[in-house]
């Protein structure tokens, strides 16, 4: 297609000077046009016009969109030239009183408009070519590849980059139905070629959202730019902007296609906090639905098919259903691995290190099949070496590898067999951020990935057999900063679903890492809630000032939290009995906090409110009719008797 732009810009520099000859021949010419030049004109105007709106629609396609659709891009501008031509033809040269010269000018251009450009058939020729060998596992030939991105005007990891994300918006989009499948190879196809032709170049920085964080699944430096979605917009599952917000029974988000396909492969629990749900019913939210149709106006992000029901798959997932796609990023994960078992067996530099495991990292996040694919390629076993780097940089890459690709069942098994995978994971969290140079966005990533592996049964034993581990997630929620609080004391909460487990996370002062973190952070109500489930209300009674926070909780915090403070605080009187009911009774405000509960809560937050209420109207109860039965006596105790509280199940 650069030709028949090339084409489009030579005739317009011809007219120019046309025109302009005409604007300094003489004023009296513009004044008194005829009006069959007058009309001439003004339909040439109208041509480049549509000229212009051509080459601006052709400017903000994907090139190798622009490529697959040459022929129709070519017809339309032949159609233009034709038209331009004629009106050029018509043009009443002997009235105007042209010069000769420009006369000639004028035929030149009418002359070139009727020749007509070649369209690069050839070229598309061989990309759909690539395909058809990529889908037959052929791997494509150096050669031949770096040609055909040359031929197309990609030459350096940038761009490839840049042509990337523009396809991804295009399949994303739907602009080009006819040619979504090929769209789709494409883009793993330049994956891979980014990888082989420019070996792993630096690539951009991404978005700060990664599960990975758990959101990176990804989190970069420099994040928090303006056209990246904020972390709260991506399904943890999936890790993508969330087309259809919904609430599971845990209280967290989740896109509705995402939680759907986890419910429908037999599991009942929430993949976030490993909660298990007492119900599979999943409720829209409005609130953060209209807050991203606000985000994507803003930024230019089309809102359509966030709409229920009109949802479109997206790139990632059309992909698992192409051939193409899926051989071009076996391929891509093979040669990644490949090169970073090359790297790590030999004296290779650091930065060329980093590189590759940025490449490997930035592609377990594209999606469930390119995360198998780099499972299966051992990838696992070859980053957890890089936890232990001093290079900050390539060991925060290795962490969030790690993390992207725990996401996937098959992974968390190879991640837990890595040798000295759990070790270190704790060697990153453990850092202090004083002297060492991790950051702590790998110690939030470390995090994130324990909370990811402990999502199995199995392995949240192991894991909280692990001192190392309980020790460095309780240091992460007392001194971590908000996001890393978030993923330490979510790590918590789903290790503490096992009640062997409670003893050593009490030990380690998880008890008091949660109540400081109250008010903070929802999860922190939550994982106070687990311990006194499981053995360790008695623990969290003698924290000084963790009564209070939780009954500030059921007033100020979320709808969860203030479920999960209710569920704490009625486990704490049922556990621990009347001194735990005394303590509540002690703050004030107490009655009303329960009554604005029950009346205003989640089901579940209001059968806790109430259970709660009863709980303290018996003991109050039976302190009454215990400081009656001692005014009666005619030699009264020193100190009153106070009874156990009744405790009635909710």
């Amino acid at each position: 297609m650069r030709g028949v732009f090339a084409s489009v810009s030579r005739r317009a520099r011809l007219l120019a000077a046309i025109f302009d000859d005409m604007l300094l021949g003489g004023a009296g010419l513009i004044v008194a046009l005829p009006r069959s030049a007058s009309l001439c004109l003004r339909e040439t105007l109208l041509v480049l016009q549509r000229f212009k709106a051509l080459v601006a629609d052709c400017s903000t396609r994907s090139r190798m969109r622009l490529l697959l659709q040459s022929e129709e891009v070519s017809a339309r501008a032949r159609e233009l030239q034709h038209d331009l031509a004629t009106l050029l033809d018509l043009l009443p040269v002997a009235e105007l009183g042209l010069a000769d010269d420009v006369a000639d000018l004028l035929a030149l251009a009418s002359r070139q408009c009727r020749r007509a450009s070649p369209a690069d058939t050839e070229l598309k020729a061989g990309v759909l070519a690539l395909i058809r060998e990529v889908e037959r596992e052929i791997v494509p030939e150096r050669e031949r590849l770096e040609r055909v991105l040359e031929e197309v005007g990609i030459n350096d990891p940038a761009g490839c980059g840049e042509e990337i994300e523009t396809l991804e918006r295009e399949i994303g989009d739907r602009v080009a139905e006819r040619w979504n499948p090929a769209m789709i190879a494409l883009v793993g196809l330049l994956r891979y070629a980014k990888c082989v032709l420019f070996s792993a170049a630096t690539p951009r920085a991404t978005s700060s959202s990664d599960f990975s964080k758990v959101v990176d699944v990804d989190l970069e430096e420099g994040g928090g730019e303006g056209d990246e979605p904020p972390p709260d917009f991506r399904c943890p599952i999936s890790l993508e902007l969330m087309r259809d917000p919904v609430v599971a029974a845990s209280g967290q988000t989740y896109d509705r296609e995402s939680i759907a396909r986890w419910f429908g492969s037999g599991k009942s629990t929430c993949p976030k906090t490993g909660q298990a749900l007492t119900s599979v019913e999943l409720v829209p939210n409005k609130a953060l639905k209209n807050l991203m149709a606000r985000w994507c106006r803003q930024n230019g992000i089309p809102v359509d098919a966030s709409e229920p029901g009109k949802s479109e798959p997206s790139a990632s997932v059309s992909a698992a259903t192409n051939k193409a796609a899926l051989e071009a990023a076996r391929m891509t994960a093979s040669f990644l691995v490949t090169k970073l078992s090359s790297a790590s067996t030999s004296f290779s530099s650091v930065e060329s290190t980093r590189r590759v495991v940025r490449e490997i990292r930035q592609l377990a996040r594209s999606g469930a099949d390119d995360r198998a694919f780099i499972g299966e390629a051992g990838a696992a076993a070859l980053l957890v070496p890089l936890l232990r780097s001093d290079d900050a940089a390539l060991q925060l890459d290795a962490v969030t590898a790690l993390l992207n690709l725990s996401l996937l069942e098959a992974n968390k098994r190879r991640v837990m067999r890595a040798d000295g995978a759990v070790e270190a994971l704790c060697h990153v969290m453990a850092c202090s951020s004083g002297g060492a140079a991790t950051s702590w966005r790998a110690r939030e990533n470390a995090a994130a990935t324990v909370l990811s592996l402990a999502a199995v049964h199995a392995y949240r034993r192991r894991l909280g057999r692990d001192t190392r581990v309980v020790e460095s997630l309780v240091q992460l929620a007392r001194a971590g900063p908000a996001s890393t609080k978030k993923d330490a004391l979510a790590a918590l909460l789903c290790l503490s679903g096992e009640r062997e487990n409670v003893g050593r996370l009490v030990d380690a002062g998880a008890a008091e890492a949660a109540v400081s973190a109250v008010g903070e952070e929802e999860t922190a109500a939550a994982v106070l809630a687990s311990l006194a489930k499981r053995g360790g209300a008695e623990a969290i009674v003698k924290v000084d000032g963790a009564v209070a926070r939780l009954v500030a909780e059921m007033r100020r915090g979320t709808e969860w939290s203030r479920e999960c403070a209710a569920a704490a605080l009625v486990l704490l009187c049922r556990r621990v009995g009347a001194a735990a009911v005394a303590q509540i009774m002690a703050v004030a405000g107490v009655e009303w906090a329960v009554w604005e509960l029950m009346g205003s809560g989640t089901d579940r937050a209001r059968r806790k409110a109430a259970s709660l209420g009863r709980a303290c109207r018996r003991w109050a109860a039976a302190a009454s009719a215990a400081a009656n039965a001692e005014q009666s006596t005619e030699c009264p105790t020193s100190g009153s008797v106070v009874p156990q509280a009744t405790m009635m199940a909710s």
